[in-house]
Parts: structure tokens; sequence; C-alpha cells
């Protein structure tokens, strides 16, 4: 019953807050929250190297794949066997060298629906397009 009630949590829609682009030192930013779910990117000029975590109300499953599925201008599904859950399993972090394809599903798109194993995290992207072209703006940046 717990799982269930957990996994029921991660799928029910969360109160809407605001897409934030930043910087963090040399680091550029693009965060969000809903509710005890939160996403956030990172590009690090040095590697360059791109982040991106999903950190949900409860662990995320172990599975072989992690997927993002945009729906709405531009729907689309992006799919890595390269993530990493963290040590109580709550956040999933995906690295890479290119995000383009998520950087468009973001500015795109309607929704954002994070997908492990039988576990399913969706965010709504309003208001996320200046903030991620904010975002593309400071990971072009010459590295200070």
């Amino acid at each position: 019953m717990r799982h269930a009630l957990a996994a029921l949590a991660i799928l029910l829609p969360l109160p809407l807050h605001a897409w934030e682009a930043g910087t963090e030192g040399r680091l550029c930013t693009l965060t969000h929250a809903e509710g005890p779910a939160a996403v956030r990117l990172t590009y690090d000029p040095a590697g360059p190297l791109y982040t991106v975590t999903v950190t949900g109300p409860a662990p995320w499953p172990a599975a072989a794949v992690f997927a993002i599925r945009f729906e709405g201008g531009r729907a689309l599904t992006i799919t890595t066997d390269r993530h990493v859950l963290s040590g109580d399993g709550r956040a999933l972090t995906v690295t890479d060298r290119g995000f383009g394809n998520v950087l468009n599903g973001l500015e795109f798109n309607a929704t954002a629906t994070a997908i492990t194993g039988d576990a399913a995290l969706a965010f709504d992207l309003a208001g996320a397009a200046p903030q991620v072209q904010t975002f593309r703006a400071c990971a072009t940046q010459p590295a200070a």
C-alpha cells in the first residue's frame, strides 16, 4: 500500500512554480520546483558538461532506462541508460556534453514527464521558454 501511495503521489499534478535561469559561479543553471518535485539543469563551460537532475518526493526505482517525454508543440521522447541515482534514490541525474534536444523539449512544449521503471513525474513547462533562452545564452558566453 505504501508503494501504491508513493506512486500515486508521483503522478498527481503539483502546484505550479516558476522556471528560473541563473548562475552559480561559472555554472549556468535552470531550475523549477513543483511541490516536493524539482528539475535542475546546469552547464559547466569547463567540461563543457550539461547535467539534469530530477528530484521527486519518493525514491526513483532502479531501472535500465530513463526517459523524458515532452508533449506539446514539438513532442519528443529522449531516453538514456547513463543515469545515476542519489544515495537516497530521490534524485536522478544525467550528464552529457550536449543537451540540445532537452533544451528544445523544455522550450517548445507544454509538459515534460520524467520516467524510469514504473515511476513518472510530470512538470508544467508554462513560462519555461524565456528562461531556457536565458540558459542557452549563458551557456554560449565565453568562460570567465
